[in-house]
């Protein structure tokens, strides 16, 4: 195995550890801690729940970070795995990736701030409502970031290109998502949740093809533009038998 596919399994096997991750970390912070919690339209109530779970709503708090770490995590392994495909729009994904886990980490603070506002309930209540405002104009981002790595997927050749495609609709969903929350109040309607399907693809993908893919080479390319944040080897020279094409062909082992 030369030192391409080694670099781009890793990056591939790093991606879909970190996603599923959050996936877990994300249903536990949301689902099983914080939301419980909340009860939209009463802040004493909502107030008081969380005084008699405090604990709870921390540790849900906390989880939320450590997604919000595996967000740069993940945009880091996916620059790498897509570089070779076009290195300009894999920085830009990743761009769009770091920056949308900025703007949820400044949501996950608002959360920080409604703990020390239990006393006054009202106020409370409103930090917790830009919890969710913030994230959800924060999803424009996100989408963006999935429609590029989608259209890097598609054309990569070493993923079919239905799960780009799924990957673009799963973009839109969000992109629209966060311009509804923008443009209409009050509004409760969620097409993200329609449309994710592209990123549980995306994970299996990851977990299960990707780490057993072989990365095909035809022509040399620099070594930092194949691998920006140096996981190769520096002591080894990359020759043209380590070098990734611009457009590689994955040719997926059979064991």
């Amino acid at each position: 195995m030369n030192q391409t596919t080694r670099t781009m399994r890793r990056a591939s096997l790093t991606a879909g550890l970190a996603l599923a991750l959050m996936s877990v970390l994300a249903a536990v912070g949301v689902f099983g801690a914080t939301a419980p919690l909340v009860t939209p339209g009463d802040p004493t109530k909502t107030a008081q729940d969380i005084l008699g779970a405090e604990g709870l709503f921390r540790w849900g708090i906390a989880c939320l970070i450590v997604v919000v770490i595996l967000d740069v995590v993940v945009a880091a392994a996916l620059l790498t795995l897509f570089t070779p495909v076009d290195r300009g729009l894999a920085m830009m994904a990743a761009w769009f990736r770091v920056a949308y886990a900025a703007v949820y980490l400044v949501a996950i603070l608002q959360l920080v701030l409604a703990l020390d506002l239990l006393g006054e309930p009202e106020q409370a209540m409103r930090a917790i409502d830009a919890y969710n405002r913030i994230w959800l104009v924060g999803l424009v981002l996100f989408g963006v970031h999935l429609l590029l790595i989608g259209y890097l997927a598609h054309r990569s050749g070493f993923m079919a290109k239905v799960f780009g495609i799924l990957l673009v609709v799963a973009g839109l969903g969000y992109i629209a998502d966060g311009f509804v929350a923008v443009l209409v109040a009050g509004t409760s309607v969620s097409i993200g949740q329609f449309t994710f399907v592209g990123e549980v693809a995306l994970i299996l993908w990851l977990l299960i093809v990707g780490r057993r893919t072989v990365f095909g080479t035809d022509e040399p390319v620099p070594p930092d533009t194949l691998d920006p944040f140096g996981l190769l080897d520096p002591a080894r020279p990359v020759g043209p038998e380590d070098a990734a094409d611009r457009h590689p062909v994955g040719i997926q082992e059979s064991s």
